[in-house]
């Protein structure tokens, strides 16, 4: 085992790393930005460095002085969170190179993963379901033509290197093709520093499901069960739960099979999650796999009574998986994503919280880095809190996860709460009937009311 991890993040996910490298008696670094200097994950690790000013790509993103961090404090492995260069096969093999361990899976296979053109070509292989799409690189427009021209509108470009919303459009007529393309060329150059794309078809009334798969050293895999994903906009999650309330268990067998090969197949060594299209007819779409731990891993968590982060951890220490004599979901969970930003016009909300209240009770467990007093900065991610809830059924969760947003106070900054509880009032949610296109319809209805 490790007997030093850096943590080559911020937030709240810095902080849920630290607390589980604790309960495994490692000692902690947190690097740290100026204007995170009085962060909470600065606080409670052992040691703290300073990487950098604001600009991520002068702190969070520099390799060279989080490395450096790593040699002054003589840490023994770096823990990447999620962001920034946890997807970076180049950060995960200079790690390597420089007798680092990168806690994640190798660099090799983060490089086929990552390439989001490549990762499905070796999804054929594994004989995991692909979306139909564009087997190679959009190489130029005329390319995006024929490719489209031989799927059928709608598509959907995507950045090649890249996740989380951005770089995607959606097209449903050839005459909005070349504006769309030349908008995602750009912003997956802005975002990823690679403008290159790849094209799928684009499936209507989707359900979005991943599976959360971790595997160790020594060939020994485990599939969870599904987290369902569909409630987004603009391709970012809001909420997401598990089990899915359409996904059956014939279904989530087979998709937990598939995932299981295909790990095996790539020899993927550690934890990751594979993202699927799921149409009405529930024929699964394998999208693009995370080598990296996810924003909502916490509700499988609630689910199955397992910490995934020190999982992740013992198996980068070349550890087994721990057994798990019942495995098995017992209930129900829900995830809040929640930001600071208007809820109404999503326009980030950086500045002090002047005053903090937070839910808890049976059921209830928050992941975050706020406090009272702290300032939100502008430079970063507008995440500043995961209220997660378990209950023995989808019905009692809701409930409960509408209380505990109710209960919760934020003063000083505005945040997206009230988009969640009309999210969770919905007559429609409630009933478990909702797919990738739910909550965009739900904003474009309401817009629509309060102009009338």
């Amino acid at each position: 085992m490790f007997s030093k991890i850096l943590i080559a993040n911020r937030g709240e996910i810095a902080l849920r790393i630290i607390r589980s490298a604790k309960e495994l008696g490692l000692k902690t670094v947190a690097v740290y930005s100026e204007p995170d200097r009085n962060s909470l994950h600065t606080m409670l690790a052992d040691e703290k460095v300073c990487i950098g000013p604001a600009k991520a790509a002068e702190s969070y993103l520099n390799i060279p002085n989080i490395l450096s961090a790593a040699e002054i404090t003589k840490a023994d492995a770096i823990h990447p969170g999620y962001g920034f260069l946890a997807e970076n096969p180049r950060f995960a093999e200079i790690c390597e190179t420089s007798g680092i361990t990168f806690i994640g899976p190798s660099a090799e296979v983060m490089s086929i993963m990552g390439d989001k053109s490549r990762a499905r070509q070796e999804m054929k292989k594994a004989k995991l379901p692909v979306t139909p799409g564009s087997d190679e690189v959009i190489a130029d427009i005329d390319d995006a033509k024929k490719t489209a021209k031989k799927i059928k509108y709608p598509v959907i470009l995507k950045a090649a290197s890249g996740g989380g919303g951005k770089g995607m459009r959606i097209v449903r007529t050839p005459s909005a093709l070349e504006g769309q393309f030349s908008i995602a060329q750009y912003e997956a150059k802005a975002a990823f520093g690679d403008p290159s794309l790849y094209m799928e078809k684009y499936i209507e009334s989707a359900r979005h499901i991943e599976i959360q798969v971790i595997r160790d050293s020594h060939g020994n895999s485990l599939a969870f069960g599904e987290r369902e994903c569909s409630i987004q906009r603009k391709h970012q999650k809001v909420i997401e739960e598990t089990p899915s309330p359409f996904i059956d268990e014939k279904t989530r067998r087979r998709i937990a099979k598939a995932v299981e090969d295909a790990t095996s197949f790539i020899d993927y060594q550690s934890l990751g999650t594979f993202e699927f299209l799921v149409d009405d007819q529930k024929n699964f779409y394998f999208m693009e796999t995370n080598t990296r731990v996810q924003v909502e891993h916490p509700i499988t968590e609630m689910v199955y009574g397992i910490d995934l982060i020190r999982e992740q951890i013992r198996l980068a220490a070349g550890e087994r998986l721990s057994p798990i004599h019942d495995f098995r979901m017992r209930g129900h969970s829900l995830e809040c994503r929640i930001n600071a930003e208007d809820a109404e016009t999503f326009i980030p909300s950086p500045g002090k919280i002047e005053f903090l209240v937070l839910p808890g009770g049976q059921g209830i467990r928050v992941d975050t880095a706020a406090y009272q007093g702290w300032v939100i900065p502008p430079d970063y991610d507008s995440l500043i809190a995961k209220i997660v809830a378990v209950a023995p059924t989808r019905r009692e969760v809701i409930d409960k996860m509408r209380t505990a947003l109710e209960m919760t106070t934020i003063v000083g900054i505005k945040t997206n709460i009230p988009l969640h509880i009309n999210i969770l009032s919905n007559s429609d949610f409630k009933k478990g009937r909702y797919d990738i296109q739910f909550l965009e319809n739900l904003l474009e209805k309401q817009v629509k009311k309060r102009r009338t």
